[in-house]
């Protein structure tokens, strides 16, 4: 009986991701768009105990031990640049996205277009949803937060960083899109290099923004379909052409 019901509960999940998939799908029909349903995931880099914790292994999911971290010395070192932990990795530029898929479990998609579907919007903050979004020829990082800017009032910040440069970073621009009910909200801007740290882009704004009633009227059940689309910047194409 009760291997039964985990079976059973086990469907209904996976029916309910189908069914969420389908209305991302619906909302956004563009031929060739993914979807990609992401849970949320609390940010440990804020827990108020990380720095208390035992050390323990990076390969079962949990916070490594905190410690003060010295001048890097080597200028083609850069830190992990994962917003959920405060992790003490640091390596080149090239080797960041297998850093942060291997030790992190962050998922990967491919394509010009994709659907960023964030699930239970609902959950107190901080609260991050993070996928990386491979796409040109580059990985670019998505990061959609709750977070407190004022207390008591919680907002939703949504940006776009690509894994590299700031000179390669202005090479292109990224568009979040929200569709729903025949409301359309675009946000559209050069990616940040993820060597500024997501926590400067938040603090800066320069990201999309909503608050908590901007953010129930676009969600559906606790879900928020966000469209994602990189293109090569205009200034950057014209110049190529001459």
């Amino acid at each position: 009986m009760l291997f039964f019901t985990q079976c059973f509960g086990a469907v209904l999940d996976l029916i309910h991701l189908r069914f969420q998939h389908y209305k991302a799908k619906r909302v956004f029909s563009a031929a060739g768009q993914l979807v990609c349903v992401v849970n949320p995931t609390h940010s440990l880099k804020y827990a108020p105990t990380r720095c208390a914790a035992a050390p323990a292994s990076t390969e079962q999911g949990l916070l490594p031990p905190c410690h003060h971290r010295e001048a890097v010395h080597d200028p083609q070192l850069v830190p992990c640049t994962c917003p959920l932990f405060s992790c003490p990795w640091e390596g080149h530029l090239e080797v960041v996205v297998s850093h942060l898929r291997q030790t992190h479990r962050i998922n990967i998609l491919q394509g010009a277009e994709i659907v960023f579907l964030a699930t239970d919007m609902h959950l107190p903050a901080p609260t991050d949803w993070i996928i990386m979004h491979s796409c040109l020829g580059h990985q670019f990082l998505l990061v959609l937060r709750k977070q407190e800017k004022y207390e008591g009032h919680p907002q939703f910040f949504a940006t776009m960083m690509l894994i590299g440069t700031p000179s390669q970073a202005n090479n292109f621009t990224y568009r979040l899109e929200l569709n729903r009910n025949q409301r359309r909200l675009k946000w559209e801007a050069t990616p940040r290099s993820v060597l500024e740290r997501v926590d400067s882009v938040i603090s800066d704004g320069d990201c999309l923004v909503l608050n908590t009633s901007l953010a129930q009227l676009f969600s559906d059940n606790g879900s928020l379909a966000i469209g994602i689309a990189i293109t090569t910047s205009k200034v950057h194409s014209a110049e190529a052409e001459m």
